[in-house]
């Protein structure tokens, strides 16, 4: 138990600016290990986002505790799957061969294309979530009750999209240059296991009421194939930046499946 909550934690430090004990600190093989709990983190990051979401619905009105939920998300994980998003954005749109596009990605300055990525990428999450939200209100259920379970699972189940490419593709790059690489190196059938068990558990709480929510895993499943073909095509493999696009990808993929979904049931 003791070792597993190392592992937690130095999934929750790598992934998140949440304080962790000071003796928690970048093992390769506890980071390796923390792949299992990837989708935890998201449970985590959808219940704070919930949270500030309420706070601010209370307060003011529902569009800019939208926002405020969004700044809260960036805020916990530091922004650290926008940032591979536009690396991806930059590196995928200014690069024509597999060394210029990981030599593009490694550079810390943002480009044209990752700005113009980000920007359109939280105007859809935000436009998404926030119908979400008012969508939520013709489901019969309690609305708190649905929202916490729909933020919750787009988080882990984005995530467990993410994490999944490492058990099925290479790593792309050949250096020890980035610190995402010591989870490309090796996983159990425990990391795979959990990291499902952990992906799927709130949709499919949510489904127990509401079963079609199951088919929003179609879509977003889709998308993590053809992003990961895509990577593969080009860089031969993932990186972390191509992680975090995932993640962030699924996140919006499964915002509009849902949407989708209730206006056709």
């Amino acid at each position: 138990m003791k070792k597993e909550l190392h592992i937690f934690f130095t999934a929750l430090m790598f992934y998140t600016r949440i304080p962790c004990p000071k003796n928690i600190d970048h093992n390769p093989d506890y980071l390796n290990k923390a792949s299992r709990y990837f989708p935890v983190i998201g449970w985590i990051v959808g219940s704070v986002t919930f949270g500030v979401y309420c706070v601010f619905n209370y307060l003011v009105a529902p569009e800019i505790a939208v926002i405020f939920s969004m700044i809260a998300s960036v805020l916990v994980t530091g922004a650290f799957h926008e940032d591979g998003f536009a690396d991806v954005c930059d590196g995928f749109g200014g690069g024509w061969t597999k060394e210029k596009i990981l030599m593009i990605m490694k550079d810390s300055a943002i480009g044209a294309y990752g700005a113009i990525g980000v920007v359109l990428l939280l105007l859809v999450k935000l436009m998404s979530t926030n119908m979400l939200f008012r969508n939520a209100e013709n489901t019969g259920l309690n609305v708190y009750f649905v929202c916490f379970l729909l933020l919750v699972s787009a988080h882990s189940i984005s995530r467990l999209a993410a994490i999944s490419i490492v058990f099925t593709h290479q790593y792309s790059r050949e250096d020890a240059s980035s610190k995402s690489k010591p989870i490309a190196q090796s996983y159990s059938w425990r990391e795979v296991v959990g990291a499902f068990f952990f992906g799927l558990l709130p949709l499919v709480i949510l489904s127990y009421f509401q079963w079609q929510m199951l088919l929003v895993l179609l879509p977003v499943f889709l998308t993590r194939f053809f992003l990961a073909r895509y990577f593969q095509k080009w860089i031969d493999g993932y990186t972390g930046d191509c992680l975090g696009a995932t993640q962030q990808v699924c996140e919006v993929v499964f915002y509009i499946s849902v949407i989708a979904l209730w206006k056709f049931i």
